[in-house]
């Protein structure tokens, strides 16, 4: 495949992705209805449990604060683990996606204290993208993945302090579950190599060994004197 169609390919789904979260947010704005009460993810409730799924499509209409942040790292994250894990990059995203939220309705229940209230927003879809890169670095031990861990903790390297509890409006346990899925992620799949991060065999290797010659003629010695 070439590169460009590659690259055509692992933006595609980023920016359906993307469309989808700002049609909704469009639609809540227009209509004024707060779907997060409907969709959103309420930690240890049984109605809170379709917000696995539709969660991370939510965002707060307070303002466009909350989406604008978003945005940009979920597109630069989702296309960049398309892109240079095409093995497993759409698994990847996906188990990254449900099990953060899986993981938050298991263990938010314990971490307000009795008041619980519904999370929404793709934070922690982002958190686990970003430690899946970075994780990926760490166990896989080849120069792209570690390169790559590189760039993602000089630009992201930040978003450490989100999983920091105290701050009002912002769902830390979301930012930690999901930190905790993309490292879960990454060591599910330490072992899927692709294609460009396996060794390359020198061409002398894949040639194989030449068989002896001798360094004189087989029969040099045989002959008799004179006919040397």
């Amino acid at each position: 495949m070439k590169i460009s169609e590659h690259f055509s390919r692992s933006i595609s789904f980023p920016i359906k992705l993307i469309a989808v979260i700002w049609v909704i947010q469009i639609f809540q704005k227009i209509t004024g209805i707060h779907l997060g009460r409907s969709f959103g993810l309420l930690p240890g409730s049984p109605s809170g449990l379709k917000g696995i799924l539709f969660s991370p499509l939510l965002h707060s209409l307070k303002g466009w604060g909350h989406i604008l942040s978003n945005t940009p790292p979920l597109f630069v994250l989702t296309a960049m683990v398309l892109f240079f894990y095409p093995r497993v990059g759409k698994r990847a995203f996906w188990m990254v996606y449900l099990l953060a939220g899986v993981l938050l309705w298991l263990f938010g229940i314990f971490t307000r204290m009795g008041q619980m209230d519904y999370h929404i927003g793709a934070s922690g879809v982002i958190y686990g993208l970003v430690t899946f890169v970075f994780w990926s670095g760490v166990f896989r031990k080849n120069v792209k993945s570690i390169a790559l861990a590189l760039i993602v903790l000089f630009f992201y390297g930040s978003l450490v302090f989100g999983i920091v509890p105290g701050k009002e409006g912002i769902s830390w346990e979301g930012h930690l579950m999901g930190a905790l899925a993309g490292i879960i992620v990454a060591f599910w799949f330490r072992s899927d190599i692709e294609e460009n991060e396996k060794p390359r065999i020198p061409s002398w290797e894949k040639e194989g060994e030449a068989d002896p010659q001798p360094f004189f003629g087989e029969d040099i010695f045989s002959k008799r004197k004179e006919e040397r």
